[in-house]
C-alpha cells in the first residue's frame, strides 16, 4: 500500500500541508493530549481546525453562526475522557493517529489535487470531515440540528469567499 501521506518512517510528510493546515494538526495533537487520548481521532481534527483557525475555518464559523472558542470547548467536554493515565507524547506519526484521520489525511488530499492544488488546506480538512461517512464530527453536529450536508454546504461556501478574495 501507497502511504502517500507518510514518510518511509512513518512520519507524516509536512509538504502536503500548508501552513495553516500544518498548524491545526499538530494543534490536534495537544487536543487529543488535552482530552487525555492516547492518539488523534477525528474530533481532534477537527478541535485542531477550531483551535488554529484560519481565515477559510473563520468564515464557516461564521457563516454557521458559531462561536469557535465555545464550540471547541464544547468538544473538548464531549471527548474528555477523565479516567485513566495520562496519555503518553504523541507525535504526527502513523501510529498516533487512529485509521479514520489517516483516511481523512488521504481524502483530504485527494480533494486538494482535484481542485488543482498540491496542498491540504484547513477546509479540505474540515469539508473531508463532514462528508466521511458515520462521521463522527458530522453526527455531534446533527444531534442539534445541523446536517453534514448543510456543514459541507457552508465550509464549500467558505472556501469560494476565500479563493476568490
Amino acid at each position: 500500500m501507497d502511504d502517500d501521506i507518510f514518510l518511509a518512517g512513518g512520519r507524516l510528510r509536512s509538504d502536503i500541508l500548508t501552513d495553516a493546515a500544518a498548524r491545526a494538526i499538530r494543534e490536534s495533537l495537544t487536543q487529543a493530549r488535552l482530552t487525555n487520548w492516547d492518539s488523534v481521532r477525528t474530533p481532534h481534527l477537527f478541535m485542531g481546525l477550531l483551535a488554529a483557525p484560519d481565515s477559510g475555518v473563520h468564515k464557516w464559523a461564521n457563516r454557521l453562526g458559531a462561536d469557535i472558542p465555545n464550540l471547541l470547548e464544547q468538544f473538548r467536554e464531549l471527548f474528555l475522557q477523565t479516567d485513566g493515565e495520562p496519555p503518553p507524547p504523541l507525535l504526527l506519526n502513523r501510529e498516533f493517529l487512529s485509521d479514520n484521520v489517516i483516511r481523512i489525511l488521504r481524502d483530504a488530499l485527494q480533494r486538494a489535487k482535484d481542485c488543482g492544488r498540491s496542498r491540504i488546506t484547513p477546509l479540505d480538512l474540515l469539508i473531508t470531515l463532514f462528508t466521511t461517512p458515520n462521521s463522527i464530527v458530522a453526527e455531534c453536529f446533527e444531534r442539534v440540528g445541523v446536517t453534514a450536508a448543510k456543514l459541507t454546504e457552508i465550509a464549500v461556501r467558505a472556501e469560494h469567499e476565500v479563493t476568490v478574495q
